[in-house]
């Protein structure tokens, strides 16, 4: 009796709040290891003014632009998403031409991935995930009778990913081709690809990232120093063998908020891709497991929203929200295995968390989708219009 009394004063949420509570948590998280793991390079380094909280400024504005660009997707519905789908991805393969254009594309570190508007530089790539999962999840739905049929079903979509995929290369940036693989993968396969024919695919996928690593040697010092970071500590394994000690000392509660070393110049790019190393080391495996925990929380509701999404017969959402999970999933696992040396070094950041105005913004964007779609299936389900 009480209880349906409760039910009365507080009905339902219109929203997951079990999302948004870990969506702010990693990026409140995500924004003082930024600071922490920074002030010792921003105070060196003369193009930040030698000014300690230059990178917790510019993250804290690419987070606030993340944050508005949520809520303005937010108010989009899930239709006109589907109806735009195929238009987003033709802009972002527009934006990777873009970047490979000598004058246009800007190179640092001898990759070229960024445009510059001036102020800020935009990461096509970071916007290409999301706009692939729109895509997929769209060319999924319209071929839902061909998923078994390798011509007409995967065939279109290998060809449309294979020149996606050289784009990226060319840039190059392995890790955001990877991920954008995983993810056509994942929505072919949760639309019902035939599993053979999956299974058939992802080896040969193997196959040929296997093929791309062994032809380019920048890859294979990368998986040599990955092997065994200790047999060249000062070269090949330099990143990796700082990331080790960094989980070391860190041991079960850390050193303290700010108390890191490794961050002191040691450790290379401690505020984008490793910045889980830095929360080992401050915050310890209890830091590390709360990480863990609130990615695993966001991507458990993700696909449980998908699976909603589905027995309303909404199939265009529920595999967008999957997808997200799928992207936001790997991305993180693949960060996180390469910070504890169980992945070879590559440069993909801690989604919701690391340094980087494109990722936070795009990360910040597929989050609102998914509470999007959240929303439109409680509507749904009390017999509204959305």
């Amino acid at each position: 009796m009480f209880y349906n009394d409760v039910q009365r004063i507080q009905p339902p949420a219109e929203y997951d709040r079990v999302i948004v509570a870990a969506t702010v948590a990693l990026l409140s998280l995500g924004l003082v290891m930024v600071y922490s793991s920074s002030i010792a390079i921003a105070e060196a380094s003369r193009h930040t003014g030698h000014q300690s909280a230059y990178f917790l400024l510019r993250h804290a504005t690419f987070l606030t632009l993340g944050l508005i660009g949520a809520a303005v997707v937010f108010q989009v519905p899930m239709h006109a998403w589907q109806r735009y789908a195929p238009f987003l991805f033709l802009f972002g393969s527009v934006l990777l031409i873009l970047v490979l254009v000598p004058g246009i594309g800007r190179e640092v570190n001898g990759s070229r991935r960024w445009l510059s508007l001036g102020v800020v530089n935009l990461q096509p790539s970071e916007l290409m995930k999301l706009f692939v999962v729109l895509y997929a999840a769209d060319y999924t739905v319209r071929k839902a009778a061909y998923m078994g049929n390798f011509k007409k079903g995967f065939a279109p979509m290998l060809v449309v990913m294979l020149f996606v995929g050289g784009l990226l290369l060319r840039q190059p940036d392995f890790g955001a081709f990877a991920v954008i693989t995983v993810i056509a993968m994942g929505v072919l396969f949760l639309g019902g690809m035939n599993w053979r024919l999956f299974a058939g695919l992802a080896a040969l996928l193997v196959l040929g990232f296997i093929a791309l690593i062994m032809t380019s040697p920048y890859r294979m010092q990368r998986i040599l120093g990955f092997m065994d970071p200790w047999a060249d500590p000062y070269g090949r394994g330099y990143q990796l063998s700082h990331a080790l000690i960094a989980f070391g000392r860190g041991e079960w509660m850390g050193v303290g908020l700010g108390g890191s070393v490794e961050k002191l110049f040691y450790l290379p790019e401690a505020h984008t891709d490793f910045l889980l190393a830095v929360i080992a080391e401050e915050l310890g495996f209890a830091g590390v497991a709360t990480v863990i925990v609130l990615f695993a929380w966001i991507i458990l509701r993700a696909f449980s929203i998908g699976q909603q999404s589905a027995m309303l017969e909404r199939l265009f959402a529920a595999l967008v929200a999957q997808a997200i999970g799928l992207w936001l999933g790997v991305q993180a696992i693949i960060n996180m295995g390469v910070n504890m040396g169980v992945l070879p070094t590559k440069g993909l950041t801690l989604p919701l968390m690391s340094f980087g105005g494109s990722a936070i913004v795009a990360n910040c964007m597929a989050i609102a989708i998914l509470l999007r779609i959240d929303w439109e299936n409680r509507q749904l389900m009390r017999g509204r219009t959305v």
